[in-house]
């Protein structure tokens, strides 16, 4: 195997990939903001709050599917693991150039405080700790990230499988909590883009899981 990973493709070349990917993002999002504010007053708590904690939510996902892409011999998984990582990123930049556009810090109020009373909070306590709160989003713990990094085969697709399955159910969680409480149009519009095709990834996932036998 080469140090790109399965097909010979040098990691060097992806990451460049992706850090092309995002910056392009990033200038599109200034775009997208500036062309969307005439939509709406601006950007209220919840907007703002989506932009940052699903920035947090996807710089997992990247990581996690990054990992996979460059360790595992399944083909379909590496084309999903591309998929997440390329997508995410480019995301990433979009919700960064958001906050820009709107002269807001990149970091706020503690992760879901947005969401709290909306029905869609994932039901964590106003205490619970950041690690807490990154579990209610589903997010992966930094032991369940380190077993994928270092494990081997089956055992690490299945783990794969499962980590991102649990990850893009809290996305769309995130996603419906937006669909009631955010105000500005091409927010709006950038969640339903996302929970679709994260909801196609968890059923392709979950076909996959059932393929390799993962219990």
């Amino acid at each position: 195997m080469t140090a790109g990973g399965r097909g010979g493709v040098p990691r060097w070349l992806l990451l460049l990939v992706v850090v092309i990917v995002g910056a392009l993002a990033f200038t599109a999002g200034r775009i997208v903001a500036v062309g969307g504010e005439n939509d709406a007053a601006g950007p209220n708590e919840a907007d703002a709050g989506f932009a940052r904690d699903m920035q947090v939510h996807h710089a997992q996902a990247v990581e996690m599917a990054m990992i996979e892409y460059r360790a595992t011999d399944d083909e379909e998984l590496r084309i999903i693991a591309y998929d997440i990582a390329t997508a995410q990123q480019s995301q990433r930049g979009q919700m960064y150039g958001w906050l820009v556009e709107w002269g807001l810090p990149q970091a706020g109020d503690p992760l879901m405080t947005w969401m709290r009373g909306s029905g869609h909070d994932h039901g964590a306590s106003p205490e619970a700790d950041d690690d807490e709160l990154r579990e209610a989003m589903g997010m992966a713990s930094d032991e369940d990230v380190a077993r994928l990094a270092e494990l081997d085969g089956p055992a690490r697709d299945c783990l794969f499988v499962d980590l991102m399955i649990r990850h893009h159910s809290g996305a769309v969680e995130m996603v419906d909590a937006i669909a009631d409480l955010g105000s500005v149009p091409h927010v709006l519009r950038t969640a339903a883009s996302m929970k679709e095709t994260q909801q196609a990834e968890i059923d392709a996932l979950r076909s996959v899981s059932s393929r390799l036998g993962c219990g």
